[in-house]
């Protein structure tokens, strides 16, 4: 078994199948060494598992959880075109996007969903720049979505 996904499962965890896209886009594209994937959303076996905005429908704790299952579905679609995710040099960017009431103002305390659970990952290499958005809807309702832009090692 591949480190990272070793590590997937010590945490519980599997890598899903991944998400078909709810629109006319691809989950992932290459350019050069980069992968830049498409937002996603906290879907699991094509249902979304979370819906509603934070601060009202859904708490902190539930967005937390709703952008760890983000990553895991950004880390499918990189695996997808990187073929394993033993070839990503590193994690360079995410922004996250979180559906949120008026008075919300802890955005980016839920996107820590997805950036701690890169670095238990990936260590140094799943430290990256990121952003941590507020908005007032999200696609299908869902509280948060996530993009991810990831180097991956050179082909020998």
């Amino acid at each position: 078994m591949e480190d990272i996904e070793k590590r997937l499962s010590d945490l519980g965890l599997k890598l899903p199948r991944v998400p078909e896209p709810v629109a006319e886009y691809v989950p992932a594209k290459r350019s050069g060494d980069l992968i830049f994937v498409s937002g996603q959303g906290p879907t699991e076996g094509g249902e979304f598992v979370y819906q509603g905005r934070l601060g009202k429908e859904i708490t902190l704790k539930e967005g937390y959880q709703a952008a760890r299952l983000c990553t895991l579905n950004c880390l499918a679609a990189v695996k997808s075109i990187a073929g394993t995710l033993e070839n990503v040099e590193e994690i360079v960017k995410i922004r996250g996007f979180v559906s949120s009431a008026d008075n919300f103002t802890k955005q980016p305390e839920v996107i820590d969903g997805a950036s701690e659970l890169l670095v238990e990952l990936f260590g140094a290499r799943g430290q990256h720049a990121r952003a941590a958005l507020g908005t007032s809807v999200l696609p299908r309702n869902i509280p948060v979505e996530l993009e991810m832009t990831v180097q991956i090692k050179e082909e020998k």
